[in-house]
This record gives C-alpha cells, structure tokens and sequence, in this order.
C-alpha cells in the first residue's frame, strides 16, 4: 500500500521531534524532556534517545476494517523496529523496544485524535562495566 502511515517521533533530554524522511530532518514538536513517559523504570529516562511509533489512520483510511488497520500498523512498527535492533546490533548500541501508556505519552506530544502511540524503543550506549 505504501501508506507510511508511521510517524517516527524521536525524544530526547531537551525536546520530541518528528523525523521528516523526505528531507531527512528532526521537526522539533514538544520543547522539554518526556522520556520518562517512555517506559517504566529510570532507564527509560536516562536513555540517549527514545523513538517513539506512532500511527497515523488518516493516511490509511482506505483500509475500511479497523482491525485490519491495526494489524497493518503493528506489522510496520515491527519491522521498524527490527531495523533499529539491527543497526543497534552493528554499532555496538543497546535497544529496548516495549508498550507504554499510550494516552499518557500521546498527550504529552500534543497528537491528533487519529494519531495513535504504539511503541516506544529506546537507544542508547552499552552500560561500561
């Protein structure tokens, strides 16, 4: 379908951006530091960065069934995911992909109601021992 009906948003210490990929840019969205938003726990907060999945059904609204929706845009932040885990993988960076409290974090980015948080992944440098 092509419908790239995922938007990247990336946290970090100071503010959330949206990954424009057309001129491939960090749109800055929300000034301040929600990465603790992100998950449980302090490594969520601490993280270099947080990706943050977010769906967006008004670029797939050509898909009528709503359970097909979410299965298309579980599949693709899947396979996002797994990219991420793999360039982690060969950089020698840690990942940690998981649920999080969706309305929570979805407030906190100011989304639309068509917009819908998904996933979150953090990255981040390996913990030196």
């Amino acid at each position: 379908m092509n419908a790239q009906e995922i938007d990247l948003y990336v946290a970090t210490s100071d503010a959330v951006y949206l990954y424009e990929a057309g001129p491939h840019r960090l749109k800055p969205v929300v000034a301040g530091d929600i990465r603790a938003k992100t998950g449980r726990g302090p490594a969520a907060a601490q993280a270099a960065v947080t990706l943050i999945y977010v769906a967006d059904y008004a670029k797939i609204e050509k898909v009528k069934q709503p359970e097909l929706q979410i299965a298309f845009t579980n599949a693709d932040v899947g396979f996002i995911g797994q990219n991420v885990y793999l360039f982690c993988a060969s950089e020698g960076l840690m990942a940690w992909f998981r649920t999080t409290d969706r309305e929570s974090l979805a407030k906190a980015m100011n989304l639309r109601p068509e917009q819908r948080v998904l996933y979150a992944q953090s990255v981040g440098y390996p913990v030196k021992k």
